[in-house]
């Protein structure tokens, strides 16, 4: 019988400074920007910010307290979070489950008809998403590490979900990444839909060595941004619809391992979040046909301590991230905030710190991070993804065993 858990407790914090640690809720006004939240050591000190504020922006302080509820637990490696129409919660887990987890923190039974997964390393069931005309077709969508011949890869598939949630039917693959590669790290894998029913995928450069070039190669999805229609057809205007030896599908090319894309509210713009080595997470505006350098153009060096062979922080025909951090957060999902609970909070980009256990909270004002503060610093667990609930709570899974939905919302 699989546990159906509510919390125990409510941890009540106030967020205060720069340093994100907890403490006393400042006054209200106006959000004050402060010394850099990050204090570590960088692991390439000798690089250098191509702009103000990339990197290590001013710290930022929420102005009233706020308070974490631990709704539901029990759940094994969490890794995709959407929101349901009635206010429930689509929770993926990475070895192959998706589950309804209701508001008050009722863990429901695996819902059936999802494909196999293949669930080792880093791959597995990923991401979750609500279908745009899911009033009209219930379709939900989910990404998934895919065993075929020679290997696996990245797919995306659809499927209606039942009226009473137990089952997914006509479960069609949309999208298949290729080529296969036998490796089991660097799959993305984030979805999100734009205004006009565009379907955004992130896709990794699967790792290792002989596959970072990949990312820059026209005829892989290795390392790309994937833009499609909701369907599985090709957008028409998609960059390089119609070159010689392109993949249609691809929007944007040179990523290491984006697990996060978000549509910002006005603009319409995909941004994505990526996890670099040993530094150099990236936070990028992703436009169509442009090139963010990967494996050639990153900040940060090798996990064994080197310097990444070939590479520079710049290079002309390539895009520099909004912001990275050095030393690594591991980000996962992000969202940007667009609800009535926290308005101060509003446009700003919320991302999911794995490795730091935190959230992310930068401040964007004209493309430029302009302050930055760490959420939730206190549950002490490894954020995986986020939501934004209809009264503008904040909603997260945690990547863990016994991993957690855990609601934060103001005091």
């Amino acid at each position: 019988m699989r546990p159906m858990l509510l919390a125990a407790a409510t941890s009540l914090i106030a967020l205060s400074a720069a340093c994100g640690a907890n403490g006393e809720p400042s006054a209200a006004g106006p959000q004050q920007a402060g010394a850099p939240v990050e204090t570590r050591p960088a692991n390439a000190p000798d690089q250098q910010p191509a702009f103000a504020n990339q990197t290590r922006a001013p710290g930022v302080t929420t102005a009233r307290a706020l308070g974490h509820t631990v709704v539901a637990s029990g759940l094994v490696q969490p890794w995709g979070l959407a929101m349901l129409p009635d206010g429930r919660w689509l929770v993926s887990e990475l070895g192959g489950n998706l589950r309804i987890v209701t508001a008050d923190g009722q863990v429901g039974q695996p819902i059936a008809g999802l494909p196999a997964v293949d669930a080792r390393g880093q791959g597995g069931l990923l991401d979750v998403a609500v279908g745009p005309t899911f009033a009209q077709d219930r379709m939900i969508y989910w990404s998934y590490a895919e065993r075929r011949d020679g290997g696996n890869a990245t797919s995306v598939a659809r499927g209606s979900l039942s009226a009473d949630g137990t089952r997914v039917a006509n479960v069609e693959v949309i999208f298949r990444a290729v080529p296969v590669y036998d490796g089991d790290k660097h799959f993305g894998s984030s979805l999100a839909f734009d205004a006009a029913g565009h379907l955004f995928i992130t896709l990794g450069d699967r790792s290792d060595a002989p596959m970072r070039p990949q990312a820059q190669q026209l005829d892989s999805h290795m390392g790309k941004i994937i833009r499609i229609n909701a369907d599985g057809s090709v957008p028409a205007d998609n960059p390089f619809v119609g070159r010689a030896g392109a993949l249609p599908e691809i929007w944007s090319v040179g990523h290491r391992n984006a697990q996060g894309v978000a549509i910002q509210p006005g603009t319409g713009a995909a941004w994505t979040v990526e996890h670099g080595t040993r530094g150099g997470d990236e936070v990028n505006l992703v436009q169509g046909g442009r090139n963010y350098g990967w494996p050639e153009v990153t900040y940060g060096i090798e996990y064994r301590g080197t310097p990444i062979e070939g590479s520079v922080t710049a290079r002309e025909g390539t895009e520099q991230p909004v912001y990275y951090w050095d030393p690594s957060i591991a980000p996962g999902g992000q969202i940007f905030y667009d609800g009535a609970m926290f308005p101060e909070w509003q446009g700003n980009l919320l991302v999911a710190a794995l490795r730091d256990k935190h959230i992310a909270r930068l401040v964007i004002e004209n493309g430029r991070v302009v302050g930055e503060e760490r959420l939730l610093t206190d549950l002490g667990e490894r954020v995986r993804d986020i939501a934004i609930a209809a009264d503008g709570a904040v909603w997260v899974i945690t990547d863990e065993d016994n991993g957690k939905l855990v609601r934060l919302a103001a005091r």
